[in-house]
């Protein structure tokens, strides 16, 4: 397998570089305790556990969702944005080293191409006849990349998203969706410090900012819901994952992450409350609200139960 290149000056770090890090393994953290926590509600049980907000014994085993997300991350440390070439190579060597992590089939595919030498470029776009992915696997992992880029511009977001997600994703709408987490992490982080006021703030911001989608058009459909709609009729408008699409997985998540900002427990239970692809949705959701919360706001416990994050397993 190719190995990586060494960064130029091309790639010349921000001069707050550590401090920008350091938002984007917040994010990570609540990311990986989303996804770790919400994988363990798919069992027997789960409603009632749901209902008494229940928390599983034991230690709590993260996916597909925080690997691709630590492989982002470590690109960002590397060099300071998305590299793509790299960041392909990173998901690829992480997926060959532990494949067990519930990677779906488009993605193994792909990941498996490129450790064998083939160009991202040309396989992402070939995926699903040819229309490339439009799932939720760009969204899942990119909030690490809001918190990075959160004191930039919203156009640098925008683009390191979309750069992001376009190495697995070629589809306009998996890159929507990715946009639009972003987008909602930075938002998060910006307004960490200002009172939660309007629950609908966060959701209108990102559905202006949004690129022309099926994702932007039921963010649309997530900002007519009335304020006092309930997590199922929410989920039944919306979806939560159950296709796996960006488009059915994106709004619900902003909508959730709108309405509980100031707690990130109250953020995992609404969410996962949803049903659907829980792992997916509470990882995008614990990512977003991290931003806002700090790592102080995520449950101590439920950090000492997510698994210890390997990171550099790409280089």
């Amino acid at each position: 397998m190719q190995t990586p290149t060494t960064p130029s000056p091309t790639y010349t770090l921000p001069s707050d570089h550590r401090a920008r890090l350091e938002r984007a393994l917040v994010a990570l953290d609540g990311l990986s305790v989303g996804d770790a926590l919400g994988e363990k509600f798919f069992a027997a049980g789960s409603l009632a556990m749901i209902a008494q907000r229940a928390t599983p014994m034991g230690s709590w085993h993260t996916t597909d969702d925080t690997e691709m997300a630590i492989s982002i991350v470590d690109v960002l440390e590397r060099y300071g944005q998305i590299e793509q070439d790299e960041l392909a190579l990173f998901f690829a060597r992480r997926w060959s080293r532990d494949p067990g992590r519930g990677y779906g089939g488009g993605a193994i595919r792909l990941l498996r191409a490129v450790s064998e030498g083939g160009p991202w470029r040309a396989l992402s776009k070939q995926l699903f006849s040819g229309g490339g992915s439009y799932g939720n696997g760009g969204a899942m992992r990119v909030a690490p990349l809001g918190a990075y880029f959160a004191e930039d511009s919203d156009e640098v977001v925008i683009e390191q998203a979309r750069r992001s997600a376009e190495v697995t994703h070629g589809h306009p709408e998996g890159q929507a969706g990715a946009i639009a987490i972003a987008l909602a992490a930075a938002h998060a982080w910006r307004t960490r410090n200002q009172p939660v006021g309007d629950e609908r703030a966060l959701l209108q911001w990102v559905y202006d900012r949004t690129p022309d989608s099926t994702v932007r058009a039921k963010l649309a459909k997530a900002l007519d819901l009335a304020p006092n709609s309930s997590v199922g009729f929410a989920a039944g408008v919306l979806g939560t994952g159950a296709y796996i699409s960006a488009q059915d997985t994106v709004p619900f998540c902003v909508w959730a992450a709108s309405r509980c900002l100031g707690s990130f427990e109250d953020a995992f239970w609404t969410t996962v409350e949803g049903l659907g692809d829980r792992d997916t949705t509470c990882a995008i959701v614990g990512g977003i609200v991290a931003c806002r919360v700090g790592r102080e706001g995520i449950p101590a416990a439920w950090l000492a139960a997510r698994e210890p994050l390997v990171r550099g397993l790409g280089l």
